[in-house]
């Protein structure tokens, strides 16, 4: 009996979860999305805001990531769609993959700043809150790529290798590093860090999302280093343009723990205002109750005038029989 030896790739990037056809690359990324929705209303809640309030906020992030995450690849990609030979129209076909993080970050973050501002709530808060979801996301985002036969690394014969079949796009059948999988991995591990060390430390303003994003980014710099799969803006000083882009950002996001820890150590007390509707509707219950108080007690005294004049009168009739 032979061992299966590597990684099979997806006959086709197509799956029918409910009877229709749907790409897989969109698929692992609507789940991710609902994920990180799912577990940072959970750490909001447990933070001390308010139910549905994560999912308020994704509503402006997650379309300015998806358009962040389109222009940094096609941006630091432009050769798969520009070049000779290449369709540009291709490059506004996100459902067959291309997303970059960084660009996903950066214009995420400004959706999740306009949720923010809406609502009255610090980003930091918010960003530190959906941090380890956005890390489950994109582990799981990743798979998309498998079924897109994209994002591999050198040749190898490891028994864990990735089969790619196609030959289009510059691609040559063989088995691969799935570095896919390895990021898969990798952003799971995050996401596990990141709880662990918010619970252990409390971190807070910002601190437990840029943890997320050096320790994302301490990976990604290996991970990146090992692909081979596309054409690139790469080759600065002799490594691609991402890794670069993981060196720099990393050493930012650690300088902003050390300094934010410094500077504001502990979290935040109140990471939601109270709705101000709701004072008012106290304030309106209060005074119906009190007008309410008021009727009562004026209905009472008008019962006991009404009692007391009824035995005056009593008294008068008996008087007079009596005369």
């Amino acid at each position: 009996m032979e061992l299966l030896a590597f990684i099979p790739s997806p006959a086709k990037g197509e799956i029918d979860p409910f009877g229709v056809p749907l790409r897989g690359y969109a698929f692992c990324i609507i789940i991710g999305v609902f994920v990180a929705v799912w577990l940072g209303g959970r750490r909001w809640i447990a933070r001390g805001g308010r139910a549905g309030t994560v999912a308020d906020i994704a509503v402006w992030a997650v379309p300015f990531g998806l358009v962040g995450g389109r222009l940094y690849h096609v941006i630091t990609d432009y050769e798969l769609y520009f070049s000779e030979g290449r369709n540009w129209v291709d490059a506004f076909k996100i459902w067959e993959g291309g997303l970059g993080i960084w660009g996903a970050i950066a214009l995420g973050a400004l959706g999740a700043w306009i949720g923010c501002r809406r609502r009255g709530i610090p980003l930091p808060a918010y960003a530190d809150a959906v941090a380890p979801g956005i890390a489950l996301a994109q582990a799981i985002g990743r798979w998309g790529n498998w079924f897109n036969q994209e994002l591999y690394g050198r040749a190898t014969d490891l028994p864990w290798a990735l089969e790619i079949t196609r030959s289009d796009g510059g691609r040559v059948p063989g088995t691969y590093h799935p570095t896919f999988l390895y990021e898969s991995l990798w952003c799971i591990g995050v996401a596990v860090l990141v709880i662990w060390a918010d619970r252990r430390f409390k971190m807070g303003h910002g601190r437990a999302f840029a943890l997320y994003v050096a320790a994302y980014c301490a990976g990604r710099g290996w991970i990146e280093y090992m692909r081979v799969d596309d054409v690139q803006l790469n080759d600065v000083l002799g490594l691609r343009f991402n890794v670069w882009t993981s060196i720099v950002v990393f050493l930012l996001a650690v300088a902003y723990i050390v300094v934010s820890a410094r500077k504001r150590p502990g979290r935040e007390e109140i990471v939601e205002p109270v709705d101000s509707s709701e004072g008012d509707s106290g304030s309106e219950e209060s005074g119906e109750a009190g007008e309410s108080s008021d009727s009562k007690a004026e209905s009472k005294a008008e019962a006991k005038a009404e009692a007391d004049s009824e035995s005056e009168s009593a008294s008068e009739s008996e008087s007079a029989k009596k005369s």
